[in-house]
């Protein structure tokens, strides 16, 4: 997989957001939530014609040029706002987390900051560069649109659901856009030409004939799979209240965090049981059976969703913004930590080797194979 140049031209423009920020922070105005509505909505729109004005020509050959060049804007805002609630600067974005978004103060919130604010804006950085020099972006289109997507299902629900439901501010309904952008840009990564694979016909009818015991990175996958698939059920069960011993034990002893108030912990185990579980199963048949060319895209995407997932997850269980009685005892760090991180890093592997060996999950080529043909 080829790596993209990154759009100079887009990261002069998004780090903009410092002086910008650091300027509104001092505006009067910005102490009502309204203003703070109006105001990003002002910023967004002019933010946008800036854009067209400089990029015409690339927003032409691509419209989600725009989209990830806006979106890299708001990624230099989220990583103020995590600096800024960790203490490492002050003075930039305190206005709009007292207005705008208070639920960005907790622990949940200042991961996905920092997760938008570093992973998702070089992401942004990379397709605008690959749009600009006209190639493609597929594969980081593919675990952004995953990453993106896992953010928004447990952030909103979580803001509804949990103890900050009551500070819900006129800015929560500019987060509309996001549940649209995702649904159309996934439309058009998905229906981007593949990169051509160097597989020969004689390479794929080899590689799916194989056994499962001659392709031991597959079985050594597929027993990876079973066990995440179990503890994926097991943490949904655990936060839907289950009355067996061993979910007591687990939510008191090891991941009291799944029980903080603010519910985002409890959505993301759900969201995983829901979402990712089934996936886990369809991904031990792909790799059992030949011909399953859908996995290496939905490799992708669930490899971006379950590690912006783990991050936030991980990082916000130890966070010093989560009350102590919620954050992992000292003498489970060792077994949270190497079970959190093996369950981030299996669906990356899976992806890797999907980009790796495509030959087992390419369609077989229509017609007899390339050795009969010789015998004529």
């Amino acid at each position: 997989m080829d790596i993209p140049p990154l759009a100079g031209k887009i990261a002069v423009l998004s780090l903009g957001a410092l002086p910008l920020s650091f300027a509104l922070n001092y505006v009067s105005l910005l102490s009502y939530p309204l203003g703070v509505v109006l105001m990003s909505t002002l910023i967004l729109g002019l933010l946008s014609l800036a854009i067209y004005s400089l990029s015409r020509s690339d927003i032409y050959y691509d419209p989600l040029y725009a989209v990830f060049a806006v979106f890299a804007f708001t990624s230099v805002v989220d990583l103020l706002i995590a600096l800024q609630e960790d203490g490492y600067m002050a003075g930039f974005m305190a206005f709009y987390t007292k207005e705008g978004e208070p639920y960005l103060r907790t622990a949940h919130g200042v991961f996905i900051c920092y997760w938008d604010g570093i992973v998702h804006y070089l992401l942004y950085l990379a397709m605008t560069g690959a749009i600009r020099k006209r190639k493609s972006y597929r594969n980081f289109g593919l675990y952004w649109l995953g990453s993106f997507i896992m953010s928004i299902l447990v952030f909103l629900p979580g803001n509804i659901l949990g103890k900050y439901s009551s500070e819900i501010r006129p800015t929560f309904f500019l987060t509309i856009p996001f549940l649209l952008v995702p649904c159309w840009a996934g439309l058009r990564v998905f229906n981007q030409t593949q990169v051509p694979t160097c597989c020969t016909p004689n390479m794929v009818e080899e590689d799916q004939r194989k056994g499962l015991l001659r392709r031991p990175v597959d079985l050594a996958l597929i027993i990876y799979l079973i066990f995440a698939a179990f503890f994926t059920l097991f943490r949904g069960l655990v936060v839907l209240d289950c009355p067996m011993d061993a979910c007591f034990v687990y939510i008191y002893q090891y991941e009291p965090y799944l029980r903080d108030p603010v519910t985002y912990p409890k959505v993301q185990m759900l969201v995983n049981m829901f979402y990712v579980l089934p996936f886990y199963g369809l991904a031990i048949y792909a790799l059992i059976f030949p011909g399953c060319s859908w996995l290496p895209d939905w490799a992708l995407v669930f490899a971006g969703a379950i590690g912006q997932a783990q991050f936030s997850h991980m990082g916000a269980s130890m966070h010093l913004r989560t009350p102590f009685t919620y954050r992992v005892p000292e003498d489970a760090w060792a077994s949270f930590f190497v079970c959190n991180l093996l369950y981030a890093l299996g669906p990356h592997l899976l992806a890797f080797r999907c980009l790796w060996r495509p030959a087992f999950f390419l369609r077989p080529p229509p017609g007899p194979p390339a050795h009969h043909e010789k015998q004529h």
